[in-house]
């Protein structure tokens, strides 16, 4: 679990290749822990520190969510401008998640190979 945020934070900035649904997913599943935990002391420290927190950490993960949510569109054969939909209010975060949800192109596609096939040669 933490091999896939750690993973994320090191390709910071790589918005090219493919990511796989376990790679999303856990960095998802941590921010959102990550965010928690930074709610629940934020409370113990008052509301404008708390605060201060989790906008220091958005920030820091920030630029790696958007490497991330690029290379899992690509993963499934779409372009990385599809993140911008998710501006689109209401209706624009369904369709992201939908995006994200889907499973990945089988074999290599334009962006690169199968993600799997890149965790095996790495491991």
């Amino acid at each position: 679990m933490i091999q896939w945020y750690t993973e994320v934070l090191k390709k910071y900035v790589v918005f090219t290749g493919r990511a796989g649904r376990p790679e999303f997913w856990w960095f998802a599943l941590m921010n959102f822990i990550v965010g928690l935990v930074l709610a629940i002391i934020g409370t113990f420290l008052g509301r404008s520190l708390g605060s201060i927190l989790i906008v220091l950490y958005e920030l820091f993960v920030l630029l790696p969510s958007l490497g991330v949510g690029v290379r899992r569109l690509h993963d499934s054969g779409k372009s990385g401008w599809w993140l911008l939909v998710g501006l689109v209010p209401g209706i624009g975060g369904l369709i992201l998640l939908i995006l994200f949800i889907l499973d990945s192109d089988a074999g290599d596609n334009k962006y690169g190979p199968h993600p799997s096939a890149t965790v095996l040669q790495t491991a």
